[in-house]
């Protein structure tokens, strides 16, 4: 960064032919030039969309399953993807469901290519599908709809605007011309400095079995984030939602969650963590909260075969439930 000085190695010659210019001291009542390294070090950077605020809190939080799954994972090139799963559960439907994913060529980053789809099928037919395409390095889209039973149970398309320091973002969820009915959510994250995001969230939903025929709901939204712990929340007339997230250290992650509901009079605080142990080449998450939930998921990567393997565990102390699961991924 910045202009580079040429070099001792030069020699005697081309030295002593070299002007040296020393630059006149600023004048008084005349401003120094800014150097471009100094203005690139102020501009704000973007704060990400608003569904990414909770994200690291979300990540360390154990996501349990019942039951016994084995999923074959196969790569038949460097864009397409297929995955066989099958699930054997007494608390939801067990089974095959057969997925795909394809990504395409195109690359705004080098982490990142589009268009992407993702989705997965079972014997009944019922579809959970995935459309993800940037079209510009500003303008990204996501599709998703679900069908079960031959009929759309979910139906939603969003657009994601980033600027150099904000991002807008519209959701359009499960419209019906027919009915007249539907859902629409607009989302606004502006970046006040390097660490501080504010925003705010529009929620309109209007039809039949609305109350009053249309319902919209505003809501604020901020974010606080340095290198090691991350402040995030939202509040407004459907609750309050604060997570607090924090890397301890290279092998540990905490995260704190509290969300308050004043229209069901009810608040749930969670507490989980992560450890990560590269050398065993496992990770463990576990969880606990106010309604004396106790869950953990522990991944192992059987190396040096292409396997991991999975346990979950979830206990209730007060309904004196507990769950139970395994599972084993190939590829």
């Amino acid at each position: 960064m910045g202009n580079v000085l040429a070099s001792s190695s030069s020699s005697s010659s081309t030295l002593d032919a070299a002007k040296v210019i020393v630059p006149e001291p600023a004048k008084p009542g005349f401003p120094t030039a800014v150097s471009s390294t100094n203005v690139s070090e102020d501009k704000l950077e973007n704060p990400g969309t608003v569904d990414e605020i909770h994200k690291k809190c979300k990540d360390v939080q154990a996501l349990t399953f019942e039951g016994a799954r084995i999923m074959l994972n196969k790569g038949l090139s460097n864009h397409f993807q297929v995955s066989h799963t099958l699930n054997m559960s007494s608390t939801q439907p067990s089974g095959y469901r057969f997925g795909a994913t394809y990504v395409g060529t195109k690359q705004f980053t080098p982490s990142e290519a589009f268009p992407v789809l993702l989705g997965d099928i079972d014997p009944s037919g019922n579809l959970n599908a995935n459309i993800i395409h940037q079209f510009t390095p500003q303008l990204r889209c996501k599709f998703a709809m679900q069908i079960q039973e031959s009929k759309v149970l979910a139906c939603q398309a969003a657009g994601d605007f980033k600027g150099q320091d904000f991002t807008a973002s519209v959701t359009l969820g499960n419209p019906n011309i027919i009915n007249g009915s539907g859902v629409i959510v607009a989302h606004y994250l502006q970046s006040i400095t390097k660490r501080l995001a504010l925003g705010t969230e529009l929620a309109y939903q209007y039809g039949g079995n609305v109350p009053g025929g249309q319902i919209a709901v505003v809501s604020a939204i901020g974010r606080y984030a340095t290198e090691n712990y991350v402040w995030s929340g939202t509040a407004g007339p459907a609750g309050v939602h604060i997570c607090y997230y924090q890397k301890a250290s290279d092998q540990l992650q905490i995260g704190a969650e509290v969300e308050t509901s004043p229209r069901m009079q009810e608040s749930v605080a969670t507490i989980a963590y992560q450890v990560d142990i590269p050398k065993a080449d496992l990770i463990f998450r576990g969880s606990f909260d106010s309604n004396w939930n106790v869950a953990g998921v522990l991944e192992k990567r059987l190396t040096p075969l292409p396997f991991s393997f999975a346990l979950s565990g979830r206990l209730n102390h007060t309904k004196n439930q507990f769950r139970l699961g395994c599972g084993l991924i190939i590829g």
